[in-house]
């Protein structure tokens, strides 16, 4: 995957070094990247917890913005990884909802997957198996998982967001399909071997 024309030197990492001097234009990362940050931690979540996860989380990115490395990561990774650890501090909330609904079918936080009454019924038979598999992944393989399959992103990006290795998020992305496959329908779509732009199959 490729970065946006706005992620690059000369769109948002030049926001990130503009707010240096500027604090205010730090607002436009926060319109650009806010809403995707909330749709991912929702769906980890649950919709509750986005709202406060994704404040931290610009929070913490405005706090540390004299940190930001443009040559090592676009500020779209960078943000996603200051979630990835926010999610971690709920870490127990987040597993405990995937046991419930495992157990019963029925979570807010899954409700949050997808948008419509009808993509809820027909996801509703995967849900609970799916939910099972990712509350026994650990941190490190969910994080990854869910990157990829809900964000989007590419394993140089998860590795940016992670600050891992790239060969590290190969190996967690494929023990945690491994584990999900052997627990769900092996054609779900997260389990799916999508191979991100430029990287070799």
């Amino acid at each position: 995957m490729t970065d946006s024309p706005r992620d690059t030197p000369d769109g948002d990492a030049a926001v990130v070094a503009a707010s240096l001097d500027d604090p205010e234009r730090f607002a436009e990362l926060f319109d650009r990247h806010a809403p995707a940050i909330h749709r991912y931690v929702a769906r980890r979540l649950g919709r509750d917890a986005a709202d406060d996860v994704t404040a931290e989380t610009f929070l913490t990115a405005f706090r540390i913005r004299d940190r930001f490395d443009p040559d090592r990561a676009g500020v779209r990774p960078w943000l996603h990884g200051i979630a990835a650890r926010h999610i971690s501090g709920h870490r127990r909330a987040e597993v405990k909802a995937l046991k419930i609904l495992a157990r019963t079918g029925t979570s807010p936080v899954a409700e949050s997957w997808t948008d419509s009454a009808d993509d809820r019924i027909a996801a509703q038979s995967a849900a609970r198996p799916l939910a099972k598999a990712l509350a026994r992944l650990s941190a490190g393989d969910r994080h990854v998982l869910l990157l990829f399959a809900w964000a989007d992103f590419s394993y140089q990006e998860i590795a940016q967001a992670l600050d891992i290795p790239v060969g590290t998020v190969r190996s967690r992305l494929n023990r945690a399909r491994r584990k999900l496959r052997a627990a769900t329908d092996p054609h779900n779509p997260a389990l799916e071997a999508r191979i991100p732009e430029g990287e070799p199959a």
